[in-house]
């Protein structure tokens, strides 16, 4: 059987999510012009992909929210605080890598980021599965984000 949806938690999960990546993207507006002025390791990919991986990213984190959210499982609430406890990490990473440009600090969070999420994740995954596998993309995402952080601080 399929749930109805529930249009207004929806809205709000992806307006929460879509929020965030938009007044990330304002307060780093300048980010594209660092990232190409920087030293990079081997597969960096060009500036264009990042926004395209985030909104894709924080779409997903939208709809694992409003899954978590209508589950109404036991250790919603938690979930949802860890879940909004990231959102501030991955908004913060932005302004100490781009606009303070420092970049080992930048790294080290994006591992506390790191560990946030799966922690994220195994909470949604408790509440929700498929609200849990819909954070795989994320944690890849920040696997292979890790990997440019380090390689910009060494090469930085």
């Amino acid at each position: 059987m399929v749930a109805k949806i529930r249009w207004k938690p929806l809205i709000v999960n992806l307006a929460i999510a879509f929020g965030v990546e938009a007044v990330s993207a304002l307060a780093t507006r300048d980010s594209m012009q660092v990232y190409q002025t920087l030293q990079k390791p081997p597969m960096s990919p060009p500036g264009a992909v990042f926004g395209i991986v985030w909104s894709v990213l924080f779409f997903l984190m939208g709809i694992s929210a409003y899954r978590v959210y209508q589950s109404g499982a036991p250790g919603t609430k938690r979930a949802l605080t860890v879940y909004g406890v990231q959102l501030l990490v991955n908004f913060l990473w932005s302004i100490f890598f781009f606009n303070l440009q420092a970049y080992w600090f930048a790294f080290v969070w994006l591992v506390f980021l790191w560990v946030l999420v799966l922690w994220m994740s195994i909470l949604f995954f408790h509440a929700d599965r498929t609200a849990g596998l819909l954070q795989i993309p994320y944690l890849i995402w920040l696997t292979f984000a890790g990997y440019l952080s380090f390689g910009v601080a060494l090469l930085n």
